[in-house]
């Protein structure tokens, strides 16, 4: 096993592939696995980084709320490209990890190639904020008590799942077991310090109409708490073009892989011609 330190904190990595590096941030329910189909498709010409976030084994569990956090998501993300050496990469997260993506962009823009950020925007509504707040303080609750298994089965098959549970019911399966294998303390700890805590979209928006790196916004037409803060992310980054996934919730890389794999090909691709141009 690899790992990175990043302010004392030690992240389990994996690195496939050479090339111009790409970093695969994942989403609160997911880890690195959940992006193994991109990494086979990408590591043929890229250099394929993942990682665990903080509080997920193999990465290290800190059991104080105060390790966990929207900026120290951003310094974990910078220290794995320090840690593979790269000065800078093309970064792609979702949900959790496309927050993440979106930060890092914003306070490291010249350690960014492009982002692609999909399907964030969970908690950014004024009218819902209250409930998603309410609906996160319980499921961190929930984790503890009841551990992983229980504690899950609620959010994992919430309605931003349901198109992947329709379409893959293997593949969704897989992903929930997986889920369940995370630590219920780090889960937990993750969703109080830093999903509850994190400045929603529309807080972001004078910092993101100056970002100047190139971004792909995705967002599932069924992903409806993300679809407003995707056009809106559209409409106030500079260098933006936005990808609405049909028939798709909220894990569009695990949903449409072949489809998600193609675009952001496309994209990434572009970015790094017209950087060479």
């Amino acid at each position: 096993m690899q790992f990175a330190e990043s302010n004392g904190i030690k992240l389990f990595v994996e690195s496939t592939g050479t090339g111009t590096p790409i970093v695969f941030v994942h989403e609160f329910a997911g880890d690195h696995r959940n992006w193994d189909d991109q990494v086979r498709f990408f590591g043929r010409q890229f250099q394929c980084i993942t990682f665990n976030a903080r509080g997920y084994p193999p990465s290290d569990v800190p059991d104080d709320v105060e390790q966990y956090g929207q900026d120290m998501a951003v310094e974990d993300i910078a220290n794995v490209l320090r840690w593979a050496g790269a000065k800078d990469a093309h970064i792609v997260g979702v949900s959790m990890g496309g927050y993440a993506t979106l930060n890092f962009g914003l306070t490291y823009p010249g350690m960014a190639r492009s982002l692609t950020i999909v399907g964030a925007g969970h908690g950014s509504d004024p009218v819902r904020r209250e409930q998603f707040l309410h609906d996160s303080a319980e499921l961190a609750d929930r984790l503890v008590k009841l551990g992983m298994e229980e504690g899950i089965v609620h959010y994992a098959n919430s309605t931003i799942r349901r198109r992947f549970k329709e379409k893959d019911p293997r593949g969704f399966d897989s992903f929930n077991r997986q889920f369940a294998e995370h630590s219920a303390l780090g889960s937990s700890l993750t969703t109080r310090g830093y999903q509850m805590r994190r400045p929603t979209i529309y807080a972001l928006a004078d910092r993101m109409a100056t970002l100047p790196v190139p971004t792909l916004i995705v967002a599932g037409d069924d992903d409806e708490p993300c679809i407003e803060p995707a056009l809106f992310m559209k409409r106030t980054i500079p260098d933006a073009r936005l990808w609405i996934v049909p028939r798709t919730t909220h894990a569009v890389n695990l949903e449409e892989p072949e489809a998600f794999n193609r675009v952001a090909f496309d994209f990434i691709s572009s970015v790094d011609r017209a950087r060479q141009g």
